[in-house]
């Protein structure tokens, strides 16, 4: 008689210097469902899902597939095992085409030569079942986060997996994009597959998981049937403690403008029209000004045009000094910057914790002294950060930032970002990837800068973010600001014409 679960974790420990990060966990996956993990950064979710996906060898328990006991050594056990894993930090190759990177390791060959036309109808027929529409010939580094995860996707369903382990799957797309993945996770286990669904978010759990079990500090809490829980229950197993699930903030109180953008233009890298065309506003001290958009409208391009990330041409004023010439080490040192992506432009991985705390605050006097770094001060610095941001490692400052979850990342980058005391800080999604305790700590953050009077750029691709957080919100389509909404005065479906550009306020001029 075929077994009910497909998948048994029995009794999975899994240590690392300084850290049990799965202590005695079990995990029983059934056929055909979707199956939650939750809890917070540092959980130990990720690190048992790389047990199961071969990356890691635990050092007790069993693994168990159909009721048999199966060894995982690495990912290419896993894949004859049938089980596939879309990594939270995407596993490809930035200059190889979207098509190379989905039949690598996979490839179908004939007398040595790469078989490529069967493989191109192969992807072609899975994309468009599945509504997974990508360009096979563009490369990687030229797509959006939202398409590179369709291409990780594809990679799996190209090698037949049945047992799909999604690791938060959502944290990088957008509103449409969330809604799209939810209906192809359920037409996957509609056709049988099993799919294991890491998650923070709470929404997306509830909408789509069968069952949710959650992890806390590298224990198993429990393991409900989503029918018979709610969000905040699910929260209080998560962290331990009730969530303040909703941004507690007072009315904006906006005074001087502390940032000045005029007919701010940036070229795209991907098509001959500008990915920014001549954007224009201000962001005050003491208010949060969102810019909202579907991913790929000229979010990204336009904050690495202020940030000296990118070449720019318009005039980019900061506290009334033009900084439209300044270097990116001048600008960087004048404004904070939680940027999009952590692992490229937000932290050294190879560096430790601490070397990462005062990345851009070494020169000061306090951190060297006649060119040498007083590694007391630098130490003493970061165990206080990481105390106060709840940054958990498994060795404190001396931990290797490429070791640590993406969630404790981001918490390490804001912590340093916001310590900097700076009058303006860019945040581009300060939390992606982090758990609803972290995000509420990261809301009052946000709101408590605001408060003493910094002007704060947000950019998020999260609604409820946007909707909760900003005081005010610009809409960018396709590179343009198309509407300024006030969040109290808006809902969620008017902003979402504005993000798909069925909806924008006239200009100045225009005809009715």
């Amino acid at each position: 008689m075929q077994s009910e679960n497909i998948i048994e974790m029995l009794h999975i420990t899994k240590e690392f210097p300084g850290i049990i990060a799965n202590d005695d966990i079990t995990l029983q996956l059934r056929r055909g469902e979707i199956h939650a993990l939750l809890g917070e950064n540092g959980a130990g979710k990720s690190t048992l899902m790389s047990v199961l996906f071969g990356l890691y060898q635990p050092e007790a328990g069993v693994i168990k597939k159909n009721g048999q006991e199966v060894r995982i050594n690495d990912p290419n056990d896993a894949t004859a095992l049938g089980i596939g894993m879309v990594h939270q930090h995407f596993k490809l190759i930035d200059v190889f085409t979207v098509l190379d990177n989905i039949i690598l390791g996979a490839e179908t060959t004939k007398m040595g030569f790469l078989q490529k036309k069967a493989a191109r109808e192969k992807v072609l027929a899975l994309s468009e079942r599945y509504g997974m529409k990508v360009d096979l010939d563009a490369k990687v580094e030229n797509i959006s986060v939202g398409m590179q995860q369709r291409v990780e996707i594809l990679k799996m369903l190209y090698r037949d997996n049945e047992i799909l382990i999604f690791d938060e799957p959502t944290a990088v797309l957008t509103p449409q994009e969330i809604e799209e993945l939810m209906a192809t996770m359920r037409e996957f286990a509609k056709e049988g597959k099993s799919i294991l669904f890491i998650s923070h978010k709470l929404n997306e759990i509830m909408a789509v998981a069968d069952r949710v079990t959650v992890l806390r500090k590298g224990k198993c809490v429990g393991t409900v049937e989503t029918k018979d829980t709610d969000k905040q229950s699910l929260s209080n197993m998560m962290v331990g403690r009730p969530v303040q699930l909703e941004v507690v903030k007072e009315p904006a109180q906006p005074k001087d403008v502390v940032l000045h953008v005029e007919g701010l233009t940036v070229p795209s890298k991907t098509h001959k029209r500008n990915a920014v065309n001549g954007v224009s506003f201000d962001v005050r001290a003491g208010e949060i000004v969102c810019l909202a958009g579907i991913d790929g409208n000229g979010q990204t391009e336009l904050i690495h045009g202020l940030t000296g990330l990118d070449k720019s041409t318009g005039t980019v004023t900061l506290c009334g000094k033009d900084i439209s010439h300044a270097s990116i080490r001048q600008r960087n040192q004048q404004m904070s910057h939680i940027p999009e992506d952590r692992h490229k432009h937000g932290l050294v991985l190879d560096f430790t914790l601490e070397q990462n705390m005062v990345l851009q605050r070494y020169r000061e006097p306090r951190f060297q002294h006649m060119g040498f770094i007083n590694s007391g001060e630098v130490r003493s610095y970061a165990e206080n950060l990481i105390e106060q941001y709840d940054v958990r490692s498994g060795q404190g400052p001396i931990t290797v930032a490429r070791s640590m979850s993406g969630g404790n990342q981001q918490k390490a980058i804001i912590a340093r970002e916001v310590d900097r005391d700076l009058l303006l800080i860019v945040a581009v999604q300060p939390t992606r990837g982090l758990d609803v305790g972290a995000i509420e700590y990261i809301h009052s953050q946000l709101v408590a800068e605001r408060d003493k009077g910094k002007a704060v750029l947000l950019v998020s691709l999260e609604l409820d973010e946007v909707m909760s957080l900003s005081d005010r919100i610009l809409v960018l389509y396709e590179g343009e600001i198309v509407g300024e909404l006030d969040p109290k005065a808006t809902t969620v479906q008017e902003l979402g014409l504005y993000m798909a550009g069925a909806k924008r306020t006239k200009k100045e001029g225009e005809p009715a």
